[in-house]
């Protein structure tokens, strides 16, 4: 099998690979601190359940990563992922000013890539983005490992920052 015949096992970032904890008191603040939240994400420890479920899924799939982080985010998370040794792939993230709700971003990209892959699965902690998925046909594992933080859910859903 090539790469581009492998099915996709599709990762997200925040609270499923990484662990946002340490960063979240920037959210907690009025107004929200966004550049110092996201200047953190360096520093965020690997979340082993989500770090194990990648590598496993890299044996028979081709792994990408769909986050709501901003584009400027970039080169940051790609040195991130490959700290934590975890497989090179394409990294889908939101356009800089993008503030649309994490649900709709994911769900166009997922159908973006369903038009020329098979999705073995999508694994997140949003569970509106999984409830999302789920109705439109894609197989979800939801990422239950990291602590629920109130905030980052209002940033995903409300504000569309992550």
């Amino acid at each position: 099998m090539t790469d581009d015949s492998r099915p996709l096992a599709v990762f997200d970032l925040d609270n499923t690979l990484a662990d946002t904890a340490h960063r979240q008191r920037y959210l907690e603040r009025k107004p929200r601190d966004w550049d110092a939240f996201f200047a953190a994400a360096p520093q965020d420890p690997p979340l082993a359940e989500g770090i194990e479920l990648a590598l496993r899924y890299a044996e028979e799939c081709e792994v990408v990563y769909l986050t709501g982080r901003p584009e400027r985010c970039r080169r940051d998370t790609v040195d991130w992922l490959a700290a934590q040794g975890l497989p090179e792939g394409r990294i889908w993230m939101r356009r800089n000013h993008d503030r649309r709700p994490a649900r709709r971003t994911k769900l166009e990209t997922l159908r973006q890539l369903a038009g020329t892959r098979e999705i073995r699965v999508l694994v997140d902690d949003d569970e509106l983005v999984c409830e999302d998925a789920e109705r439109a046909g894609f197989p979800v594992v939801r990422a239950r490992w990291a602590a629920a933080s109130a905030e980052l859910k209002v940033a995903q859903e409300r504000e569309g920052r992550t």
